[in-house]
């Protein structure tokens, strides 16, 4: 007797789509792979806010074998529209619209829903995505603040669904190989991990308050958040450096390089974390820092920095992202691309494994998109079969956490203790005022 769909997906190990750092990447060609695989075999998708970053990743699934992007969910019916007409011309298949991605969910055909909207909705929508029975693939950061990051976890151990964080690095496979070095001691004992991204953004300007367009859902698109009046210098990236609704470019972009580091040296929580900076370039509205420097310390006697530098684009070791170790017989770093170079004590290159792929850190939407596509596989084959996730959500949580703690000290102006076991602050209740939020009542996550 033959299994259902919903059957399939959950029990059957798709061979045609299994993950396989050696296998040719499909989609990336003039003709699409999306019809190789019979409709009953696919895993279906939704996704959820496809302005920049979102268009980018739901373009990458359409062109994945055996994937289906089903429903298009965004409150700007310009992006909505844009999206569904891209996502055709990709899968040869029209996905339906779902301006409240709420609809969508209620779809029992539908397997999976990517999380791409701003940082105040990720682990709203994923809980709701949870409960609804939908495996998630979420970008990073997965969530606002700390007690979200563990509502999270929570959920994917209630409900039981594959919870992917898109910290796609995780899944480059010499990025995967330069931390299996590392782990292997070619720099003997790693103590001290390097981070950092730098830019050159402009001002925000002031905003003025206008009406709202007629293209956009505000109520929506602030979901979760406490209401505030609509400014022009806000929709669509703004947001990310205003705290209502973003987390400042410690989470927008310091995760990825935080997380290799946390990777490398084997931590999870730390039992110190400090940070300095400011909004030093300009006097606008941006409230997060546009300068900072977080750094965390561990009980295993390491400790990672994080430089954040939004408004002056001078690179670091000659890259504007990057992580470098430093370890008892030499270095190893890792910037912005799929590489990395190996150092001794007096800074002479050992070892250099360069990258087969042009990319672009300080691309808004699309960076490494074949690259990114081993992670999207990674996710699928974990359906299929039950395959381990290169980036659960515990340990996107703890990744996370740290730059949110970074975050938090911030805020407070002081250093915080915190427990090594979980990540919490200790003896600090301004500090732990700051672990939740407030939330527009009646949108209160939970699990």
């Amino acid at each position: 007797m033959k299994n259902s769909r919903r059957n399939f997906i959950k029990k059957t190990v798709a061979g045609t789509a299994a993950v396989s750092i050696g296998a040719i990447l499909p989609g990336f060609s003039a003709k699409s792979y999306a019809g190789i695989i019979g409709a009953n075999e696919r895993i279906r998708v939704g996704v959820m806010g496809v302005n920049s970053r979102g268009l980018a990743v739901s373009s990458n699934f359409a062109v994945q074998e055996g994937c289906e992007v089903v429903y298009v969910s965004d409150v700007d019916t310009r992006a909505a529209d844009k999206c569904i007409g891209a996502i055709e011309k990709l899968q040869h298949k029209r996905p339906a619209p779902a301006p409240d991605f709420r609809k969508a969910l209620e779809d029992k055909n539908m397997d999976a829903l990517i999380v791409t909207a701003p940082d105040h909705w990720h682990a709203p929508a994923a809980l709701l995505a949870c409960k609804a029975g939908k495996h998630v693939y979420l970008e990073k950061p997965c969530s606002h603040n700390p007690n979200e990051g563990e509502l999270l976890v929570a959920a994917q151990k209630k409900y039981n669904r594959v919870l992917q964080m898109g910290n796609q690095r995780r899944s480059w496979p010499k990025v995967m190989e330069a931390i299996a070095e590392l782990h292997n001691g070619i720099i003997g004992r790693p103590y001290f991990a390097k981070t950092w991204y730098s830019n050159n953004r402009a001002s925000i300007g002031k905003g003025k308050e206008v009406p709202v367009p007629s293209w956009l859902n505000y109520e929506l698109w602030q979901g979760p958040a406490p209401r505030q009046p609509y400014k022009d210098n806000l929709i669509h990236y703004n947001w990310h450096w205003f705290w209502n609704w973003g987390t400042g470019e410690a989470l927008n972009n310091g995760t990825h390089m935080v997380d290799l580091a946390r990777w490398g040296l084997k931590v999870d929580y730390p039992v110190k974390v400090s940070s300095a900076g400011g909004r030093y370039r300009y006097t606008d509205d941006w409230q997060t820092p546009d300068t900072q420097v977080i750094t965390l310390e561990f009980d295993n006697n390491s400790m990672i920095s994080w430089e954040g530098r939004s408004c002056n684009g001078q690179p670091v070791e000659g890259s504007s992202v990057g992580v470098l170790f430093y370890g008892e017989t030499g270095s190893l770093l890792i910037e912005g691309g799929n590489a990395y170079k190996i150092f001794d004590l007096k800074g002479k290159i050992i070892k250099e494994v360069k990258q087969d792929d042009l990319i672009d850190p300080r691309n808004l939407s699309s960076p490494a998109q074949a690259l990114d596509a081993l992670h999207i596989r990674n996710f699928f084959d974990a359906i299929r079969n039950g395959a381990p996730l290169r980036s659960d959500i515990i340990g996107g949580h703890q990744s996370t956490l740290l730059v949110q703690l970074g975050n938090i000290a911030q805020r407070t102006g002081r250093t915080l203790q915190t427990d090594p076991k979980n990540g919490r602050i200790l003896n600090d209740k301004d500090a732990l005022q700051l672990w939740s939020r407030e939330y527009e009542p009646g949108w209160e996550p939970k699990v």
